[in-house]
């Protein structure tokens, strides 16, 4: 059974762009989101204590991607990360941060933490993980396990409520899941209505090619998706879940199209008339 949670968000500026606190209740700790731009001037003490943080990145392709690291000092390894950029060590360039903090963290626990952020997340492939290496190998004592698990369910819930699906698994249908289908151009693409859009199943086909008039942002998605091996050989290799019905048709079918009129049911009703 799941429980109804309280989180308390502060704007700490008054913006939502600007440095932002969420805290669960009943939880001592806290995520502080942190544009790059006020990174350098801020002063507050509770970032330079121990946590795991995330940079989020928005390629020029629309893709996203994160780099998901830990520190004794999260303040003082964001202003290296920075240092690293300008210097030419970094290539990648995030716009926010999101750091998680906690009482009583030490080394051995935030790299355990890391270790599992960079597991999960690849494991929901909703971003491109940048992170490399992690230390997969902590020793640590079985009641300490359990309490970086539960604080890792609670990072969840707030790195989702401030709108980063990182860890958030690609849905699965249920018993009650009306199934749609998408065909045309020799593609044959199966799928259902999800909370973020529209998720298209594994071992659906898409057309074998794209037209030259298609959507410049839906042919940099389908070269993304072909790139990272979630299309091969014209083939879905896993589940993935669009951001709508059209961004899944036109996507499977290579050239601009209604998700509403194009995603019917075995029946042949149209997702526009369910």
């Amino acid at each position: 059974m799941n429980f109804g949670k309280a989180i308390e968000l502060f704007l700490v500026n008054g913006t939502a762009d600007s440095l932002v606190t969420a805290e669960l209740s009943n939880w001592n700790g806290k995520a502080i989101k942190i544009p790059r731009t006020e990174v350098n001037r801020c002063a507050r003490e509770d970032i330079r204590n121990a946590g795991v943080y995330f940079l989020f990145c928005q390629e020029d392709d629309g893709s996203e991607s994160v780099y998901i690291g830990e520190a004794e000092n999260v303040h003082e390894r964001l202003l290296g990360h920075l240092h690293d950029y300008q210097s030419g060590k970094e290539k990648y360039y995030w716009n926010t941060a999101i750091l998680f903090i906690g009482r009583d963290l030490n080394k051995a626990l935030i790299r355990y933490l890391e270790n599992r952020f960079v597991e999960i997340a690849r494991e929901c492939n909703r971003y491109t993980i940048l992170t490399k290496n992690t230390y997969k190998n902590t020793v640590m004592k079985e009641s300490q396990i359990a309490s970086m698990e539960e604080f890792i369910e609670n990072v969840k819930v707030l790195i989702n409520t401030l709108g980063y699906r990182v860890l958030v698994p690609v849905p699965t249908a249920t018993d009650a899941t009306v199934y749609l289908y998408c065909t045309g151009s020799s593609a044959k693409a199966k799928g259902f209505i999800s909370s973020g859009g529209l998720t298209v199943l594994k071992d659906s086909v898409v057309s074998p090619g794209m037209v030259p008039s298609m959507s410049k942002s839906y042919a940099m998605l389908r070269q993304k998706l072909e790139t990272d091996g979630t299309i091969l050989d014209g083939r879905f290799q896993r589940d993935y879940e669009f951001s709508s019905p059209s961004a899944a048709a036109t996507v499977v079918r290579g050239h601009s199209s209604n998700g509403n009129v194009e995603w019917k049911t075995v029946d042949g009703v149209k997702l526009k008339d369910l």
